[in-house]
């Protein structure tokens, strides 16, 4: 990942996002022209605060002539979500692996979606989306684990609300899925202690910049009028061409398997391990994608499921050539 997203990290133009721009005040400690969409997603910026502390430091010993500037904001994001990622992958991994991939197939498919421009994107810029897809593949792996993966998906419920606030699309399908992993009253108790610091969290930011508490739900609600230009944006071909961009070429390895002839799926199917889990995910990420009118970077959160079908893919490549 680091080798990936160093192009992304060093040559970005922060003018063409507000994202980044906006995550870089707040690891600042500065909060009064974020916007509320953002304004609350702070472990990251707080993680990279933390880490770009000592890197300055060492840097004005090392170069004392050159102002630091922004440059160890920016490296510790990079570094922090380089890592962030890195351990989303190892989830993806670990669920193909339990989905009954070889392990060649889930190492060299959890790779093909590391290779998406939007895993350098989100591991190269300081964004917050590294968690994000975290939490959805530690639920994902907890999900395909069931006993044993109680932890793994604790820790999503416990991250996800300080996350990303569509994370309450999440959650009924952690709840519903996730009962093998980890029994209801554990689960709501993990989400209730997630709630009760993003509750906390709120009202320190709110208290802070002195602005309304139902703000951040106001904000929410509007984010419905993003359904109409989502659609009518996917249904363009610059929207296709975003949507074809959250895995590249290898979107038609599964079309291919699809199209291939009846009898070859009877004989040995890839898909077979794959059920209403991933149908669900697919429909929690669409809804994200809806919501934002951010088609490819909403959709790169489906990547735990299109890991795992791929890795199953792989599996099974011999067989599917020779029927």
């Amino acid at each position: 990942m680091a080798n990936l997203a160093y192009p992304m990290y060093v040559h970005y133009d922060f003018s063409h996002s507000l994202d980044t721009r906006s995550y870089l005040r707040m690891a600042s400690g500065r909060f009064d022209s974020v916007n509320v969409t953002r304004r609350y997603r702070v472990l990251v910026p707080a993680v990279a605060a933390a880490v770009a502390a000592p890197i300055t430091q060492v840097y004005a010993r090392i170069w004392p002539q050159r102002p630091a500037g922004q440059w160890p904001l920016r490296f510790a994001f990079y570094v922090v979500n380089c890592l962030l990622l890195g351990a989303a992958g190892a989830c993806w991994f670990h669920a193909a692996r339990q989905a009954g991939a070889t392990p060649n197939a889930a190492a060299l498919a959890m790779l093909a979606v590391l290779s998406s421009r939007w895993a350098e994107y989100a591991a190269g810029l300081p964004l917050t989306d590294s968690l994000y897809l975290l939490v959805f593949g530690l639920g994902y792996y907890a999900i395909r684990r069931g006993s044993g993966g109680g932890w793994a998906l604790a820790l999503a419920l416990l991250l996800g609300p300080l996350a990303k606030e569509s994370f309450l699309f999440l959650v009924p399908w952690l709840l519903w899925f996730g009962r093998p992993a980890l029994s209801w009253p554990r689960q709501l108790a993990a989400l209730a202690s997630g709630l009760a610091m993003l509750f906390i969290l709120h009202q320190l930011v709110d208290t802070r910049l002195g602005v309304p508490t139902g703000q951040s739900i106001t904000n929410a609600l509007a984010h419905f009028d993003n359904l109409a230009y989502s659609l009518r944006r996917a249904a363009s071909p610059k929207g296709l061409g975003e949507l074809l961009s959250i895995f590249g070429l290898f979107t038609f390895i599964p079309l291919l398997v699809l199209a291939l002839q009846r009898r070859m799926l009877a004989t040995t199917n890839p898909f077979a391990p794959m059920g209403k889990a991933e149908v669900s995910l697919v429909v929690v990420v669409i809804a994200h994608m809806l919501l934002s009118g951010d088609l490819g970077r909403m959709g790169y959160l489906a990547s735990s499921a299109f890991c795992v079908l791929l890795a199953l893919i792989f599996t099974n490549w011999r067989r599917l050539l020779s029927v």
